[in-house]
């Protein structure tokens, strides 16, 4: 990932709502969710969502896809993946053992 791509996403995440809505889509990974169950679960309007998704789409980082009448959003676990490893990649200097707290943290149960 570039620079500026991950400031992109970045500040597309530095918003409590779409925070909320892309933690929540990453929850629900792979599956996604319906648009109207994203905005009952957040509690918005269909207008307000769809702006912060058109946001976090942009940014990469949510995917829409079509089924029947209904819109499913996902996230992006390729672009989350990485996000995380150019945020990462020079953590503590190439010592690795310095990185086992984080990456134990982030190891899924």
């Amino acid at each position: 990932m570039m620079t500026d791509d991950a400031l992109v996403a970045l500040s597309a995440l530095a918003h409590p709502t779409r925070l909320e809505a892309f933690r929540l889509l990453v929850r629900h990974a792979p599956e996604g969710l319906s648009t109207g169950a994203l905005v009952e679960a957040v509690g918005l309007t269909q207008s307000t969502l769809s702006t912060h998704l058109a946001v976090l789409a942009k940014a990469g980082l949510v995917v829409a896809e079509k089924r029947g009448r209904q819109q499913i959003q996902h996230a992006d676990l390729d672009t989350l993946r990485r996000l995380m490893t150019f945020l990462a990649r020079d953590c503590c200097e190439g010592r690795p053992e310095l990185c086992e707290p984080l990456l134990a943290d982030l190891s899924c149960c």
